[in-house]
């Protein structure tokens, strides 16, 4: 199937044509372009590598190192590579559902979305993220010279922000920010995408998102992405008891 901007029609835009029945343009074009957010940002299922640095007002910075496997649009692990001291521990993401493995507990332990296992800006949900669609729909979209301008709103209350404004890029169909609200209308933290990089197999999406929040002033987290490839993976690997055996796949 094919989208809108990006030389593909979608099966309802061909009825449009064929019956000349008039429908929501405007809907049909923001889930459209969503879903190829989603899939410019990252393939369906894949493994990749990421460095997440948090930095303090004083400029200190602590780096983290991670390998995360990711399967349709409700599973996702990813294992700690380094620091030394958090080698070995892994989380598992199931729909809402989010588990945190310690090798010196030997049972995986619950976290909310809003927790943060590694500290700084960025929460559980913003590292263990999973597609946009299957947690905003598109209330409206509007084109601003060379972006779009959509408004999401989350499916269920159980999402870490309640609603988000996403600035898209027209020409590549890829975010350059993203601005997280609370329920209540306050502005939680902005996303920044940068530094677009080709990684292969027709990906070709920004290596960097950095975020910053009214609520953490002075503080930011980078996140780096590197070795981002398509594979598949079996339903096995995404369940509480494989956690202590990620590595493996590695």
């Amino acid at each position: 199937m094919t989208y809108v901007r990006t030389g593909v029609i979608t099966i309802l835009t061909l009825l449009v044509v064929m019956t000349g029945v008039s429908m929501p343009a405007r809907a049909l074009d923001g889930d459209a372009i969503l879903l190829q957010v989603d899939r410019n940002l990252n393939p369906e299922s894949y493994e990749m590598y990421r460095k997440l640095i948090n930095i303090e007002p004083d400029g200190s910075k602590r780096e983290f190192v991670l390998y995360t496997i990711k399967k349709g649009q409700d599973k996702m692990v990813a294992l700690f590579l380094a620091p030394a001291s958090e080698k070995g521990r892994s989380t598992l993401r199931l729909e809402d559902n989010m588990w945190l493995y310690l090798p010196n507990v030997g049972k995986p332990l619950r976290i909310t979305s809003l927790q943060s296992i590694v500290g700084g800006v960025f929460n559980n949900s913003d590292i263990l993220r999973l597609d946009y669609t299957s947690e905003y729909d598109v209330e409206s979209i509007t084109e601003q010279d060379d972006r779009f301008h959509l408004n999401l709103k989350a499916k269920s209350n159980t999402v870490a922000y309640d609603h988000l404004e996403m600035e898209v890029d027209k020409e590549t169909v890829i975010p350059t920010e993203i601005r997280c609200y609370a329920s209540s209308g306050i502005l939680i933290k902005t996303l920044h995408y940068s530094k677009v990089k080709d990684f292969g197999n027709g990906l070709v999406r920004p290596s960097m998102l950095e975020t910053d929040s009214p609520l953490q002033k002075g503080y930011r987290s980078v996140m780096l992405f590197d070795g981002i490839t398509p594979r598949e993976f079996s339903d096995e690997t995404f369940t509480l008891s494989f956690l202590p055996k990620v590595e493996e796949l590695r």
